[in-house]
């Protein structure tokens, strides 16, 4: 098989338009959702907060990041 089949079907294309410099990786999916309750049970915790798929990624972030705060704090205070 030659290098050129293997190629993975998950490689990304990115595209550099007039003017610009840096290539732009094309966006992902999004849909939006009704509430942060809806979006997490469509798309998932981690779906919503890494990936962006909806318009509680954001917040959803902020969660995950208090979570794994709360987390290393007390692991970090057991261990002291």
């Amino acid at each position: 098989m030659s290098e050129d089949e293997k190629v993975d079907k998950t490689e990304v294309s990115f595209v550099v338009k007039k003017g610009e410099r840096i290539p732009r990786k094309p966006q992902g999916e999004y849909a939006e959702a009704d509430s942060l309750r809806h979006a997490i049970s469509r798309d998932g915790f981690l779906g919503t907060a890494m990936d962006d798929k909806n318009q509680y990624g954001p917040l959803t972030m902020m969660i995950l990041l208090l979570i794994v705060a709360t987390i290393t704090g007390l692991a970090l205070k057991l261990l002291s």
